[in-house]
């Protein structure tokens, strides 16, 4: 949902290495990177890490800016929806923090959930469901185990996509739920809804749509209930045409976001909320035609 933060690579100065031609192809690829060829210093540091020894000093600095190449790229192939790019990059990235999580300090294993959950985000992207499943897994696995960093702990991202001039942002919560059903108002899944500015980034948040535990007796566990941010003009309520089992089905969910965001159906409960001269903020609701 945040705007493309601008990656600044600070290079290491290397100093007294020897092996001429791997130290000249390094020396290249950090050409590259001084001149903003990300691509093509991606593909030199890709190269020098796997000719290198993991004993050779030079090793650990080709190691890092694969990683850093290949998670600038994955974002920007991510954030315009070139999933398969995107993809290609994450397990690319993924792979080098694996093996650098040996080397480096606990701030750089804490990249792992980070690319595991952008992976999860490309998955869905093509619409491979199965598979980002297996990706979320990884997520709940690590959860289970309080592995997750400040930031993940709680929720993770694991869809987007733009639709009709808007960008939609899916998060899901990996609390479970509860056997109490009346313990709590409990959201599972949020899709956000933002505009759009010229250049394809977010602009405001004009509702959200959640995946919301229902409260009644009925055969289902989740409810859509849309609620409004700046899009003052839209309705808000609860979608009971839009119901979910507890193993939700992500596809189906998907596909009624777009169904929501086209405007084809109106909720069944309507909000209404206005401020009073006296400042306190009342809430009509309308359930099929009578206020209450």
């Amino acid at each position: 949902m945040n705007k493309l933060n601008i990656w600044v690579l600070m290079l290491i100065p290397i100093i007294g290495f020897g092996q001429g031609d791997l130290l000249s192809e390094y020396e290249k690829a950090e050409i590259l990177l001084q001149t903003n060829q990300i691509d093509s210093a991606y593909v030199k540091f890709n190269e020098l890490e796997k000719s290198l020894t993991k004993n050779d000093t030079l090793y650990e600095y080709a190691l890092w800016y694969k990683v850093m190449s290949a998670t600038h790229l994955e974002e920007v192939n991510r954030l315009n929806e070139n999933f398969e790019k995107s993809l290609e990059f994450g397990l690319d990235a993924l792979d080098g923090i694996e093996k650098g999580k040996e080397i480096f300090d606990d701030e750089f294993a804490q990249r792992e959930f980070f690319m595991v959950k952008n992976i999860t985000v490309s998955q869905y992207g093509l619409d491979k469901f199965a598979e980002g499943k297996k990706w979320k897994t990884k997520m709940y696995d690590a959860k289970e185990k309080n592995l997750l960093p400040e930031g993940l702990d709680e929720y993770f991202n694991f869809d987007f996509f733009k639709f009709d001039d808007k960008n939609v942002w899916g998060y899901e919560w990996l609390a479970e739920l509860p056997e109490d059903r009346f313990s709590s108002s409990f959201t599972k899944v949020v899709y956000y809804v933002y505009s759009t500015n010229p250049d394809g980034s977010d602009k405001d948040q004009l509702y959200r749509l959640h995946v919301l535990m229902f409260h009644g007796d009925e055969k289902f566990d989740y409810v859509m209930d849309k609620r409004l941010e700046t899009a003052t003009e839209d309705i808000a309520g609860t979608l009971y045409a839009y119901t979910y089992d507890e193993n939700i089905d992500f596809e189906k969910l998907k596909n009624d976001v777009k169904q929501i965001i086209k405007g084809n159906l109106e909720p069944n409960t309507k909000r209404t909320t206005t401020v009073g001269k006296d400042g306190k903020v009342n809430v009509d609701v309308e359930l099929d035609g009578g206020k209450h």
